[in-house]
């Protein structure tokens, strides 16, 4: 008995060592391939054990707070404190954190007070030339077809060679014979750059949405706008350049060349190469986090001869947060696993009677999700595309049984929930909006007694098997203390499950959710691809 929980806890305690070995990368991968192992193992099991359910009750404690809580500043006060051990934690106020609801929104934004606000800013500075442009892809989804993404920008980088930078990210998994047979688009399937963040100045959205047309007319997503966060910008901005600095830049004659000095990403040595993009990478989080943590105590902890009154005079003094924001990375190429520790975490730490709403344009998660899902202790609402807005519904080829395999993980995810008993505590919601697609991915967790959320995860991940151990992805955990912007994330929770409709066994009964035995057969097969 206590073996098979243990079996479904270790995973999640293996993964959270990871974060907690700095300087060990040996051990790291070891445990990281042990956990996999477990993982492998548990999927060739045609049932989970029931004794699942002990899992909350053997796994470990949360990773430990550095330091004892601070009675002198608002850090001090909510119970995420653990996330800054992993990465850097930023405090703001909330009036500077903004939560849009719709695509046009996002355009008007991203057009009006981003795009147009930063030119108009450089054109009125007295030395224009300080505009600089850095743009970030995947080489591959960059690269497809003859009109893409390159062709798109290289009159830009022709005219603008010393302002503008093009930097296309190259899996390092797509290689040799492998990188010759795969065609274009199932080439994807290997790996991407999938971090969806811009930024402007001093502010910064972080979003799930691509910029194609689509993504501002009808195709819903999440979206969140950190207005004048210098800290927040700059700490992005570096993240852009480190990954930036491991890709391919483009050229003006649309080839492209390796940064001097960097490995490259698919004719180098693979180990050579993801051993210096984590260091790049690591290091960007790793100084961030320094910074912040040096900030905290002059800003709170000060020694100085200066009163707090005279500090706030003086303009040195911020006012104090109410809302912490924690960037989460995850790049398994590179062996960075900090928002698989931190969603794995906060899933196993959920106390009974706490909520969480979870949403994925993709339903595909991955065994410690599903393990951690089944087995804790919280209330689940999972919102999930149905097959008509699915983004793959309608597709030519191959690409258009997509939605049925989705159907069919979803099916069988529906059927473990109703074979252990689960159906009140575990709730599957299907969105569904006419000539809509649906693209959010996220959570909101309510605390046990609360109506309203306390923290979100905002960001690109979609909690499957390529999220975690594929793409290189980036979301935001947003902790909130203030009523209005915890108003405006349940708002933004609301507005999306009303347009869905409850899964019950009924619901595979209709002629849209048949799904042909072919693709009952090759799901398994491919699921960890999509």
């Amino acid at each position: 008995m206590a073996v098979a929980a243990a079996a479904a806890a270790g995973p999640v305690f293996w993964r959270r060592l990871l974060g907690l070995l700095p300087g060990r990368p040996g051990l790291a991968a070891l445990l990281g391939r042990l956990s996999d192992r477990l993982g492998r193992n548990r999927d060739r099991q045609r049932r989970r054990s029931p004794w699942l359910l002990l899992a909350p009750l053997l796994s470990p404690a949360v990773p430990q707070v550095t330091s004892p809580p601070c009675c002198l500043c608002p850090e001090g006060v909510h119970r995420f404190q653990w996330i800054r051990n992993l990465v850097p934690e930023f405090g703001v106020s909330s009036s500077h954190v903004r939560v849009l609801s719709s695509p046009a929104e996002f355009f008007e934004l991203m057009k009006v007070d981003c795009l147009e606000g930063t030119l108009e800013k450089s054109l009125q500075a007295k030395f224009p030339s300080n505009l600089k442009v850095s743009i970030l892809l995947d080489f591959t989804r960059g690269s497809r077809g003859r009109k893409n993404s390159r062709t798109m920008l290289l009159p830009l980088l022709q005219r603008f060679p010393e302002q503008v930078r093009v930097s296309l990210f190259h899996t390092p998994h797509l290689r040799g014979l492998l990188r010759l047979l795969i065609p274009e688009r199932f080439n994807e399937t290997i790996g991407l750059q999938h971090i969806k963040v811009y930024l402007f100045d001093n502010s910064v959205i972080l979003s799930g949405a691509n910029l194609s047309d689509s993504y501002f007319t009808n195709r819903q997503d999440r979206y969140v706008f950190l207005q004048d966060c210098v800290e927040i910008a700059d700490f992005f901005t570096e993240l852009v350049d480190a990954v930036g600095d491991v890709s391919l830049q483009l050229q003006g004659d649309d080839t492209v060349q390796v940064v001097d000095g960097m490995v490259h990403p698919y004719k180098g040595d693979r180990a050579e190469y993801c051993k210096a993009a984590n260091k790049r990478v690591m290091d960007v989080i790793n100084s961030a986090r320094t910074r912040q943590q040096m900030l905290h105590a002059q800003t709170f902890h000060s020694n100085s001869l200066l009163t707090q009154e005279d500090a706030a005079a003086a303009g040195d003094r911020r006012p104090a947060p109410d809302t912490w924001i924690y960037p989460l990375i995850q790049m398994k190429p590179f062996e960075i696993q900090i928002d698989e520790i931190v969603t794995e975490t906060l899933l196993t730490e959920a106390e009974r009677g706490a909520k969480i709403y979870l949403t994925t344009g993709y339903f595909n998660l991955t065994q410690a999700y599903m393990d951690l899902v089944l087995g804790t202790r919280a209330e689940y609402q999972i919102l999930l595309a149905s097959p008509e807005v699915n983004g793959f519904f309608g597709a030519k080829g191959v690409a258009g049984a997509i939605p049925a395999a989705y159907v069919h993980i979803e099916r069988q995810f529906y059927s473990e929930v109703c074979s252990l008993g689960q159906q009140e505590r575990v709730q599957l919601q299907e969105y569904w909006r006419r000539g809509w697609t649906f693209h959010a991915k996220g959570l909101w967790l309510y605390l046990a007694g609360s109506s309203l959320p306390c923290l979100t995860l905002i960001g690109s991940p979609n909690f499957g098997y390529r999220s975690v151990h594929r793409d290189l992805e980036a979301q935001i955990a947003i902790v909130t203390e203030n009523q209005a912007l915890q108003q405006q994330l349940h708002q933004e929770q609301e507005q999306l499950y009303l347009r869905s409709g409850v899964v019950s066994s009924a619901t595979f009964e209709q002629p849209s959710r048949q799904v042909k035995l072919w693709v009952k057969m090759v799901t398994p097969l491919i699921k960890n691809f999509f």
